[in-house]
């Protein structure tokens, strides 16, 4: 585990975020990220994410770190092995495989919200998703919509819903949204982290 020193020693709140290991071929993705991880730091929360240093994750860790957020990543040694780990995270948890590392990123934190990505975040998104239909766990997931790169899947659940395979209850789980401020302070709020959420009341 890599440590380094951190501005703040009691986030107000820690986020969970999926993002793709590749950047995408529109800069709103990007910026996005950059976005996400900035307010996080700007808030003083903590971002727990899967520990890579390619593309929207990359962008992401790095802009939570300038703007003071301890950040932790939770990487597979396997990937480690391929050169694609962020080392300047303020805690760099190396495990042995896929399962680990999301039930560690799972406890670590208080929410979880997915930016675009490829099958790895999809995969994420819907077992976190999953695990809160079932009860496993009771923390408010989000989905975050930008430049539509999530419509056609929302339409997608939605006629899961209209052909009897979901129900509304399902899709009220996840909170989705353009606008990657207010996502990510309703996810907080929800959270009931009160420290986050005093301080998110003032904005």
């Amino acid at each position: 585990m890599n440590s380094a020193p951190t501005a703040s020693p009691k986030p107000a709140f820690s986020l969970c975020v999926y993002c793709g290991s590749r950047p995408g071929n529109s800069p709103a993705f990007a910026a996005l990220a950059r976005e996400t991880g900035s307010w996080i730091g700007r808030h003083n929360g903590q971002l727990v994410y899967g520990g890579g240093r390619n593309g929207l994750m990359g962008i992401l860790a790095d802009a939570a770190l300038a703007a003071g957020a301890r950040v932790i990543g939770v990487i597979p040694k396997a990937l480690v092995e391929k050169e694609w780990a962020h080392t300047g995270c303020t805690e760099l948890h190396i495990v042995d495989n896929m399962h680990e590392r999301k039930r560690i990123m799972a406890e670590l934190a208080d929410a979880f919200v997915a930016l675009p990505g490829g099958i790895g975040t999809l995969e994420e998104f819907f077992e976190v998703w999953t695990w809160r239909q079932l009860g496993y766990h009771d923390k408010p997931v989000g989905l975050l919509n930008v430049d539509g790169f999530y419509d056609s899947l929302l339409t997608f659940l939605q006629s899961a819903v209209s052909t009897g395979f979901m129900n509304e209850w399902q899709m009220g789980l996840i909170h989705t949204g353009s606008d990657a401020q207010a996502l990510m302070k309703e996810l907080v709020q929800a959270a009931g982290t009160a420290a986050a959420s005093a301080r998110l009341d003032q904005i």
